[in-house]
């Protein structure tokens, strides 16, 4: 599967994906800049992104946890999930994230 990720820079980066896997991994693994200061324990909101329409539809609802976390960000929009909270599988295949300021 395919991730779609704009950087705070503006960059497009395509980069695989495994089935089972966070986000929030593949796009540290892929040297973005997602802090993930947790290790995806949904206990920080470091590696915060913005789900583009379309592809947040397609997500399970956000926990309690990811909503709590999400109240102590920066710059929370209505797309904004916790990258470490979705989790790579085919039907997601060319989800389009961008990285939240920091």
């Amino acid at each position: 599967m395919k991730i779609v990720a704009t950087d705070r820079k503006g960059q497009v980066h395509e980069i695989e994906g495994r089935d089972g896997w966070s986000v929030m991994e593949m796009l540290r693994d892929a040297g973005l800049p997602v802090a993930a200061e947790c290790g995806g324990a949904c206990a920080c909101a470091t590696c915060h992104v913005y789900v583009t329409d379309g592809w947040y539809e397609k997500l399970p609802a956000r926990s309690d946890a990811e909503v709590d976390m999400l109240d102590m960000a920066l710059a929370v929009e209505d797309n904004s999930r916790l990258s470490c909270q979705i989790t790579c599988a085919e039907d997601l295949d060319g989800i389009k994230v961008t990285i939240a300021p920091e």
